[in-house]
C-alpha cells in the first residue's frame, strides 16, 4: 500500500502505524535516518490543541492536506518542529513528531547537534529532532514520499503506550487528550511535562 493511502486517514489511527517508522532525510551534507519513537496525534478543527482548531490560514495551510506531506512550524521564535500530515485533503490532522532514535547519519546528526551530547538525546524532542535530520521550516509542505524525504512505515505495529499530549495548555492539553503516543522504556523519548495551565 502507498503511503499516501495509509496516512489519508485521522492522526489517532495512523499514529500507530506509524510509530517505529524510518524517517530519512538527504542534504548536501549527507543523510540522516531516524526511528520514530515518540508522536503527538493532531485532529484540526476538532481539536483544541491543533493549529487548525480555528480553521485554515496561510500558516497551518498544508494540514489541510494532501496527506503524506510534512508541515513544520516555528514556535518560540526559534524552534522549527515538524508533522507529518494525515487525513484526506480538505481535512486537518497531524502527527508531530516528538522524539527518535538516530539509525543512520549518526556523525552528521552529532555535528549538527553538539558533540557533547548524548546519543539519545540527539533526537529528544521536536526541536533536537529537526536539527538532527536538518529539517527546517522551507521543508514545509514537501512529500515524504519523494527526495530528499522517505518514511518508511514498519511490517507490523509496534507496541506502544499512550498519554497527555506535552507542553499543550487548556483542554487540549488535559487527560481527555491522551493523544501522544511512544515506544515504552525507549530512552529517547521525552519526558512527560503537564503544560502549567493545563486541567
Amino acid at each position: 500500500m502507498h503511503l499516501s493511502d495509509v496516512l489519508e486517514r485521522p492522526a489517532l489511527e495512523v499514529a500507530p502505524l506509524v510509530l517505529g517508522g524510518i524517517l530519512t532525510h538527504e542534504t548536501a551534507e549527507g543523510s540522516v535516518s531516524l526511528r520514530i519513537t515518540e508522536l503527538e496525534a493532531y485532529l484540526g478543527e476538532k481539536d483544541p490543541g491543533s493549529h487548525a482548531f480555528r480553521g485554515r490560514g496561510k500558516r497551518n495551510a498544508v494540514m489541510f492536506g494532501p496527506p503524506a506531506r510534512l508541515y513544520t512550524y516555528f514556535t518560540y521564535g526559534m524552534h522549527t518542529c515538524a508533522n507529518i500530515v494525515c487525513s484526506p485533503e480538505g481535512t486537518a490532522s497531524g502527527l508531530l513528531i516528538r522524539a527518535g532514535e538516530i539509525v543512520d547519519g549518526i556523525d552528521l546528526a552529532r555535528a549538527r547537534r553538539g558533540a557533547a551530547v548524548k546519543d539519545r538525546d540527539l533526537a529528544r524532542g521536536p526541536a533536537r529532532l529537526t536539527v538532527a535530520l536538518g529539517i527546517t521550516l522551507a521543508d514545509g509542505g514537501s512529500r515524504l514520499d519523494r527526495a530528499p524525504f522517505s518514511l518508511a512505515l514498519p511490517e507490523h505495529p509496534v507496541a506502544h503506550e499512550t498519554g497527555p499530549r506535552v507542553g499543550v495548555s487548556g483542554a487540549g492539553g488535559s487527560a481527555e487528550y491522551a493523544w501522544r503516543f511512544w515506544v515504552p522504556g525507549d530512552p529517547t523519548v521525552s519526558p512527560y511535562r503537564r503544560h502549567k495551565n493545563s486541567h
